[in-house]
């Protein structure tokens, strides 16, 4: 039976011609969900005074997709984020006047893609309202304080590296307290379903002595680049990866260094590397309470958090 027989003329509409289709140009929440079905589905929001002031969609599924993805970004303009996260899929069919059994599955994936697009503005915003970053251009900000015991050159790359920390909405540093437990699999894991998400994220191998991350990504013997004064991460889709293994001639070359240089090297990963505004900043740590965990905790800054 076609298509157009057996769903409403609301939903034919939105199937033919659907609102709202396509990315914006600025916005501020953004989610990409793959569904159980394969179909891929992208929510651009602008929120503005706590209201999804504009919204935006893309998908890679068929009809139904479109026509669902057309309907929850509908239902979402205007309204306050707070009423916006209660939009569900039965919302979303009933004001598409129903969709065929075999098609309720995209209006699913269009609720949880506009859910998880308000929840990565929200991941970006302080209580008080304003987005994390904007404190680095306020005068009140630590960073534009020079410390008594610091030099010109110790405060400026201080400076380099809150700026480059505040664009990072959540830092998650991966800790055991012994070897070979699994924790570089954690975190490859953790930051690849992150990304499968919809989140931008960044994966910092710090393990010094017995880089793995690499391997684990499937970029062992890749190099790295530079833009301008960046270093420039890996890509795997939305996912950068950083790691001490992409600089060594091949993982048997022995790394003997002492702990104001592993320091050093640490620093520069979270300073000089282009990271990019990122939802996720995942670590993975090498195991015990040594220089390289301890190096991490003290530069990341808030806010962060730890598994192990």
């Amino acid at each position: 039976m076609a298509v157009h027989e057996v769903i409403s003329p609301h939903a034919l509409e939105r199937f033919q011609r659907p609102r709202n289709y396509g990315p914006l140009a600025q916005f501020n929440g953004h989610a990409r969900i793959t569904g159980p079905c394969g179909d891929t589905m992208e929510i651009w929001l602008q929120v503005a005074d706590g209201r999804i002031a504009q919204a935006g969609f893309t998908t890679t599924g068929c009809g139904p997709s479109r026509a669902a993805g057309s309907m929850a970004t509908e239902c979402a303009m205007g309204k306050p984020l707070e009423d916006a996260l209660r939009i569900e899929r039965r919302e979303i069919l009933e004001a598409l006047g129903g969709l065929p059994t075999e098609s309720e599955h995209c209006a699913l994936l269009a609720a949880n893609t506009l859910k998880t697009a308000i929840g990565d503005y929200s991941s970006k915003v302080k209580p008080g309202g304003s987005p994390q970053c904007k404190d680095c251009s306020k005068d009140a900000c630590s960073s534009k304080q020079q410390r008594p015991d610091e030099s010109e050159q110790e405060f400026a790359e201080r400076q380099a590296l809150t700026q480059r920390m505040c664009q990072i909405g959540y830092k998650l540093v991966v800790l055991s307290g012994k070897g070979g437990v699994g924790k570089s699999t954690v975190s490859a894991n953790l930051a690849a379903a992150l990304s499968l998400a919809g989140k931008a994220v960044g994966l910092l191998d710090v393990d010094v002595h017995g880089p793995s991350i690499p391997k684990l990504m499937g970029l062992d013997g890749s190099r790295l680049s530079m833009h301008e004064s960046e270093i420039v991460p890996l890509e795997i889709g939305t996912l950068k990866v950083m790691s001490i293994g992409f600089l060594l001639q091949s993982d048997r070359a022995p790394v003997i260094w002492r702990g104001p240089m592993k320091y050093n090297v640490i620093r520069q990963f979270l300073k000089d590397v282009g990271w990019g505004p990122l939802d996720y900043l995942v670590v993975d740590s090498p195991p015990g309470t040594g220089d390289e965990p301890l190096s991490v905790a003290q530069l990341i800054g808030l806010p962060a958090g730890a598994i192990i």
